[in-house]
């Protein structure tokens, strides 16, 4: 999964060491773990149970989040994200560009414009939160315009790994019409931006290997978080829901990793698998 190699709209720094290749060498998630993808609906249903145990949860500021689909879906598939997101106290919006088949003409620079304009309408940043292949316009978004941007949070984004570690590659050269090895681009889209950013992963991936998820380690602004979850399913998954409420609700000016207390030390982890501190 790709985008457009990009002119920087601002002097870029040569990006470190790790950021500089791509593993080629994952590959994607087994039969298995697509036969579980099928678990999504039972997450959804979680969602609905976990209700008054997500309502608990410290209301939020109101600012803007503008939330980007995956490949192959549209705004609809976002609804419950969205839905979610309003009940937490902030101000979602779908990315309105129809389905996602890859940055295809228009549909980047409409997304740069919606930018734009939630920010002016706001005076406040909008969070970007972006599904698979979403969490890559967020993420490129956000390098070109940090002055502009609060936070990203991305679901199961596939930006440190070669897009054939992945079960959509095919689908995604078919529909957007572009090939996916460009050693170039890769290394640009792997760079991580320089704003709060967050990747929630699940291991058990039937989509997307989940190592082609994770933030470097020696990143200051950004982060990962794994949850049980599957791919198609995370946008609506409980914990994975936790987890993007308590990341938009971070000063960004004062910003901290993820760190799940108490029993809920169980439930998360961060880090490149490792688990989340007490």
């Amino acid at each position: 999964m790709a985008v457009h190699r990009r002119t920087p709209a601002r002097p870029a720094s040569p990006p470190p060491p790790s950021a500089a290749t791509v593993d080629d060498t994952l590959e994607a998630p087994g039969p298995l773990l697509m036969l579980l993808e099928g678990r999504a609906p039972v997450e959804y249903a979680a969602l609905l149970m976990a209700s008054p145990w997500l309502d608990r949860l410290p209301p939020g500021d109101g600012h803007p989040v503008l939330v980007f689909p995956g490949l192959g879906a549209s705004d609809l598939s976002t609804l419950p994200l969205r839905h979610a997101l309003r009940r937490f106290g902030y101000t979602p919006y779908p990315w309105g560009q129809g389905f996602n088949f890859g940055p295809r003409a228009g549909a980047l620079a409409a997304s740069r414009e919606m930018v734009v304009q939630l920010h002016e309408r706001h005076r406040e940043k909008p969070s970007l939160v972006g599904w698979s292949l979403g969490g890559i316009y967020a993420r490129e978004l956000a390098k070109e315009m940090p002055g502009r941007v609060r936070c990203v949070i991305t679901l199961g984004t596939p930006f440190s790994g070669h897009p054939r570690a992945t079960n959509a590659w095919r689908f995604y050269e078919l529909v957007s019409g572009q090939h996916t090895h460009d050693e170039e681009l890769l290394a640009q889209i792997r760079v991580a931006p320089p704003v709060p950013t967050t990747s929630i992963y699940s291991r058990s991936d039937g989509v997307v290997a989940w190592r082609c998820c994770l933030n470097d380690a020696d990143e200051p602004l950004a982060e990962n978080v794994e949850v049980q979850a599957s791919h198609v399913g995370m946008g609506m998954n409980p914990l994975a829901l936790y987890a993007i409420a308590d990341r938009l609700a971070q000063d960004p000016q004062h910003w901290r990793r993820f760190d799940a207390k108490g029993a809920m030390r169980w439930l998360f982890r961060t880090g490149p698998g490792a688990p989340a501190a007490a």
